[in-house]
């Protein structure tokens, strides 16, 4: 066992840590959930816009809970990883209608509500209620693997067990509960600014002269993973149909598969002919350029298909005209919303 490893973390923290986040420094449940659910996968400068937005429009857990999930996914509209959202109105329901609109003070019970895995629950536990509980997202894993010299692969259920057992060995002792807030974002504020992914900063860690990963001179090597997703490419036709009052035609997608739930073009990921079949005989289409848009193990290679709807007309697909006074706000993927921010004013423009 590393000698003070919670203690160097801790004083690490409070004298040299982050301390300007809006969500730090917080015992409210509802903000520190909020940020750890938008901090997945995602960078803190891009979450620090959306984490103001919705404190605006959602100040507690019961107004989250009270929105429909077409208000959630618009204020979302952006962030990526859809999903976050869905679970994260499901969520806000759940605590509403089974525990009172008020958070439970355990681990254990929070990681019954959707959307809330083990390192989430812990965190949330950890800064509100002290629970002596540790937490294993991406940048911890990386600052644990480093100072234990951690090479077995993580890809293998049981070294990420065994993992978790270590966390919760280093934590502080029981009679430092109230160190659990400092010690965990000292943690996740190490693998963020100093044990970075490449080129850890070593020489400002509190963990140099224990860690060894920095005795062997190559912590680049930690952690290990060899388990990876391969990436595919698809072809997506994407149809922009434009009424001649500048409407857009959106239809909602499955909930299930990319983009689920949210306001989109039609889309056929087989061929642009089943888009073009739902049109009028011998409607004038224009092929615009196509682009590529990366999601985490794909890349979506889309083909939008321009249609200048006559008076009258819509496509014979499910869905809805809406109008550039309605559109912004809704649940849209992000290249759709840039789509339609390309061509929309454009719309509005030859009809004024």
């Amino acid at each position: 066992m590393i000698d003070d490893f919670s203690g160097r973390v801790v004083r690490w923290q409070r004298q040299q840590g982050r301390h300007d986040l809006p969500w730090q420094n917080s015992r409210d449940p509802y903000r520190v959930w909020l940020s750890e659910i938008m901090l997945q996968q995602t960078q803190v400068s891009t979450v620090l816009g959306y984490f103001d937005r919705f404190l605006q429009r959602f100040p507690d857990v019961a107004a989250l809970a009270a929105a429909s999930q077409d208000e959630v996914l618009g204020l979302w509209s952006g962030l990526g990883y859809y999903s976050r959202a869905r679970n994260l109105h499901a969520c806000a329901q759940q605590v509403a209608a089974l525990h009172g609109g008020v958070f439970p003070r355990s681990a254990e019970v929070l990681c019954t509500l959707p959307g809330i895995g083990r390192s989430t629950a812990a965190a949330i536990a950890a800064f509100c209620f002290d629970e002596r509980v540790a937490i294993l997202d991406g940048n911890v894993k990386r600052v644990l693997t480093r100072a234990l010299g951690q090479g077995a692969d993580l890809a293998v259920a049981a070294h990420e067990r065994a993992l978790w057992d270590q966390a919760t060995a280093l934590l502080p002792g029981a009679g430092q509960a109230a160190d659990m807030p400092a010690y965990t974002q000292g943690l996740m504020d190490l693998g963020a600014t100093v044990c970075t992914t490449r080129k850890p900063a070593c020489l400002l860690c509190p963990l140099q002269t224990v860690c060894r990963a920095a005795a062997e001179g190559d912590p680049e090597r930690y952690p290990v993973r060899t388990r990876r997703l391969k990436r595919r490419a698809e072809q997506w036709w994407l149809l922009l149909a434009l009424s001649p009052a500048g409407e857009v035609w959106l239809q909602q997608r499955p909930q299930k598969g990319i983009w689920a739930g949210l306001e989109c073009l039609p889309v056929s990921d087989g061929a642009c002919s089943d888009l073009l079949a739902a049109l009028p005989a011998q409607a004038a289409v224009q092929d615009l350029a196509p682009f590529v848009h990366v999601l985490t193990h794909r890349d979506l290679h889309l083909h939008p298909v321009l249609w200048h709807a006559p008076v009258g007309g819509s496509p014979a697909l499910a869905g809805r005209w809406v109008g550039a006074d309605a559109w912004p706000v809704l649940g849209l993927p992000a290249p759709v919303r840039k789509l339609l921010e390309s061509w929309a004013p454009q719309a509005q423009a030859a009809t004024a």
